[in-house]
């Protein structure tokens, strides 16, 4: 059993040495020798606060806290209360209206639609993953493979139209990510929030896990499950805004306590929301707790940041003619660029190692440059431009693709000016985008080459990768976060054939170290062809660290079949293909390079040699050379 934490003395010095979570909420604790419930609260501006719950029948009557008027803070410790009290603060504003807020530092609330939060301790489950954390503090991921499947907890599986519980899904998810290949999974926000519909991403409770699918130890399994069997856990979390339920943060204390004074900078028009106010030292101090609160009780592996953009750009999402400028006179919000850079900085010197994901649509320079270096320190940033482009691209019917070359060529005049993962998220599958393969030209069968050929291409490209769920079934419908996936796809050839492709295309890339070993510099790539816009393929080389660790690429983004085509190659050795998207098990036509694949000594792609090789239609095809294949004589044959 855990033990009950002595009482904190509360001053400036403690709540800045100590985390922030162990001192405010509700915590079981003793005081003259008395076990209870010690609830502390920030309400600054608050005339007086109660504590009510079912313990006292909703009425604080008897229960009001005491406020240290230095610090805002209000405290109150209440004898003979146990884990699982229900409860809420009551809120005397200073217009004298009433209101019942839940705890910003509760750890666990109710199941929506109910909303009072719950004494709950993190004290007691017993981990098993010591290797793992001791593993991931001394192994940087840049030069290791990232593979990572997007989940939204809620709508990957169900029973019977329900929800699983995290033990449950646990226990499937591990199996099927394991066989699938992937190295770490990230999740859709998993902080408490009251709309279904949002999916996470507009939080009541940021310290308190939603209980949609069970209770904070059962969320302590999954992780724990899951790094046992060396896949890691990221979870998506918002720190730029939050709802304005009436039970959240949302003029807390009767005033913008969490929000901005200023409306228009605290109004997010986009998605109805309230902005955080960064510039407030209490309301950074928060946030950088949460963060820190989810790699120190959950030993999560990443947090992946939501709408970095709306965060450092203060015209964000703001209405038309609007134009809110700093004391520089510029767009950008400098305390919410200082709040990530030190946010990054104290995450880094707290857990080494773990990822810190911006998911930015901006080119906000230095993103992903440490801090000390004068960047603003993630590790990670979403390549938003390679999926707009890529996107567009692959919607287009192949015969207007020549005129968009560009579109599968520009990512790599910047592939490496940040650290980047190539993400096919949530995000362009829902709200009438249409799922991945239904956004693909031309006939069934063209639909699913195109996005055999794009995962292909995708896996090829420097950067790391993020597939939301579903896409490796080849879903026709969008996603809908009320039903689980059409796992019943899988009763069908063409899918069960992308779903092998992607399968296979996940253990390739894990087993080939060229493919990421040196993913942020351009000594790990270099081109082959970049021109034939006319043909619509493009070939270029993969390279690790490892002399002569090379994978040669090629795409080709059109219908037809190529035969006897040319392309240059480094070494005057054997070459063999070693993946091929158009296989017929993948559901391809079965246009195969078969055998070894022999050189000529004729300069090509500004290459020495080169080799003859069928192009199959709509496909991504890796080669590799063959250094032990002995060639009979200098013209290869």
């Amino acid at each position: 059993m855990h033990k009950l934490k002595k009482t904190i003395k509360l001053n400036l010095k403690n709540i800045l040495k100590i985390k922030s979570y162990d001192i405010f909420g509700s915590h079981e604790a003793i005081i003259s020798g008395v076990k209870g419930i010690r609830f502390t609260l920030w309400a600054p501006n608050a005339k007086s606060v109660q504590v009510v719950g079912d313990f006292n029948n909703w009425s604080g009557k008897e229960h009001s806290m005491k406020k240290t008027k230095k610090l805002g803070i209000w405290t109150l410790f209440i004898p003979g209360l146990k884990l699982g009290t229900i409860y809420k603060y009551e809120i005397l504003t200073r217009e004298d209206t009433l209101t019942l807020k839940s705890d910003p530092y509760a750890f666990y609330s109710e199941l929506r639609p109910n909303t009072a939060s719950i004494v709950t301790s993190l004290d007691d489950y017993a981990w098993s993953d010591s290797e793992w954390l001791q593993k991931r503090s001394h192994t940087s991921l840049y030069d290791k493979p990232l593979n990572i499947y997007e989940v939204h907890l809620g709508s990957w599986r169900m029973k019977d139209g329900t929800f699983l519980n995290y033990r449950d899904i646990a226990e499937e998810l591990l199996l099927y990510i394991s066989d699938m290949g992937y190295t770490h999974i990230e999740l859709l926000p998993v902080s408490e929030h009251p709309l279904d519909a949002s999916w996470g991403y507009q939080s009541t409770g940021y310290y308190a896990l939603t209980s949609r699918y069970g209770t904070p130890e059962d969320f302590m399994f999954f992780v724990d499950k899951l790094h046992q069997n060396n896949i890691g856990v990221i979870l998506d979390w918002v720190p730029g805004h939050f709802c304005k339920d009436a039970h959240g943060l949302y003029r807390f204390d009767g005033t913008t306590l969490y929000e901005n004074g200023n409306p228009d900078i605290a109004e997010n028009y986009d998605w109805g929301t309230a902005n955080f106010d960064l510039s407030k030292s209490q309301v950074r101090r928060y946030l950088t707790a949460n963060a820190l609160f989810w790699f120190d009780r959950y030993h999560i592996d990443g947090l992946r940041v939501d709408a970095v953009a709306n965060m450092i750009y203060l015209n964000y999402g703001k209405k038309e003619g609007m134009n809110i400028q700093n004391k520089f006179g510029g767009n950008e919000n400098l305390e919410a660029i200082d709040f990530l850079k030190k946010l990054n900085s104290n995450v880094f010197k707290d857990f080494p190692n773990v990822l810190m994901i911006a998911e930015d649509s901006s080119t906000f320079p230095g993103i992903t440059t440490p801090t000390y270096l004068g960047g603003v320190g993630f590790n990670y940033k979403w390549n938003m431009g390679w999926m707009n482009d890529m996107l567009k691209y692959m919607q287009m019917d192949p015969i207007h693709r020549k005129w968009h070359h560009n579109l599968i060529t520009f990512s790599f005049m910047y592939a490496f000016s940040e650290n980047f993962i190539l993400p096919l998220s949530h995000d362009e599958v829902v709200h009438g985008k249409s799922s991945l393969l239904d956004k693909m030209p031309g006939d069934y069968w063209q639909k699913f080459a195109n996005l055999r050929l794009f995962y292909g291409y995708m896996m090829a490209h420097p950067g790391k990768k993020l597939l939301f769920m579903g896409g490796e079934l080849g879903q026709f419908i969008e996603w809908r976060f009320y039903e689980q996936l059409d796992w019943h796809l899988l009763d069908y050839p063409m899918h069960t054939a992308i779903h092998t492709c992607v399968k296979e295309l996940n253990s390739f890339y894990k087993e080939h170290s060229s493919l990421w070993e040196v993913d942020h510099s351009y000594k790990g790539f270099q081109w082959i062809d970049h021109q034939n816009y006319d043909q619509s393929i493009i070939s270029f080389m993969r390279i690790g660290t490892k002399k002569d660790d090379f994978i040669i690429v090629i795409c080709n983004f059109t219908p037809v079949v190529y035969h006897n085509y040319k392309i240059g190659v480094p070494n005057f050795i054997h070459y063999k293909e070693v993946f091929n998207s158009d296989k017929e098990c993948y559901g391809g036509s079965n246009q195969l390079n078969k055998g070894m694949i022999k050189p000529e000594l004729e300069n090509w792609h500004n290459q020495p040699y080169h080799i003859e090789i069928t192009i199959p239609p709509l496909a991504t095809i890796f080669i590799k050379p063959e250094f032990n294949y002995k060639l009979d004589n200098k013209k290869g044959e």
